[in-house]
């Protein structure tokens, strides 16, 4: 219970962090998936497939994603995902992409595994510039993995490509205007 009780707070802060604060809105901006409910668990093709880390047991296929009800104004989105219980408690990072155009509302399963032109890679914490599916090391529990899409008043290509979340943050700052999420077990005994 503390882990989903640190989870929880750690993504308050982020969502607080990115607050809206525009008008209301008649209906909130939502992030959801069809590959798993909010809490619900990930489905193991959606894990990693890194060779050589047993650790590692699935197809490294990114589950799909998709938000609604963006705030007005939005210039492009940014979709992270972190495991705040990987690397020991250090946090682990799966995705940062950035630069997606507002006319884009979600990707389908597999997209996120591959380049494209629907949006910029950043490097996640092993350095790719796509998806990496959790690998949570057999005995730890069950990981929480962290989906946002967050509203940016940036104009999709006016970031480079091969930033880090950190670097990322550090751009965003003063251009946030709005955030999502959703929530995804992993973990192996």
């Amino acid at each position: 219970m503390r882990i989903a009780t640190s989870t929880l707070v750690v993504a308050a802060g982020i969502a607080g962090a990115f607050a809206f604060s525009g008008a209301a809105r008649a209906e909130p901006f939502t992030l959801t998936s069809a590959s798993f409910k909010d809490g619900g668990m990930l489905r193991t093709k959606n894990a990693g497939n890194t060779k050589g880390n047993a650790n590692c047991v699935g197809e490294n296929v990114s589950p799909d994603l998709q938000w609604s009800n963006a705030p007005a104004g939005v210039k492009s989105f940014v979709l992270v995902a972190s495991d705040w219980e990987g690397q020991g408690g250090l946090g682990s990072h799966h995705l940062v992409v950035y630069g997606i155009a507002p006319s884009v509302t979600g990707f389908a399963e597999g997209e996120l595994s591959k380049a494209s032109d629907k949006f910029v890679g950043g490097k996640e914490s092993s350095g790719t510039e796509m998806y990496r599916g959790p690998c949570p090391p057999a005995g730890t529990g069950m990981h929480h993995y962290l989906f946002n899409i967050i509203v940016t008043d940036l104009e999709p290509k006016e970031l480079p490509a091969g930033l880090n979340r950190a670097e990322l943050f550090d751009k965003l700052k003063g251009h946030a205007k709005g955030v999502a999420g959703i929530v995804a077990l992993f973990g192996r005994n």
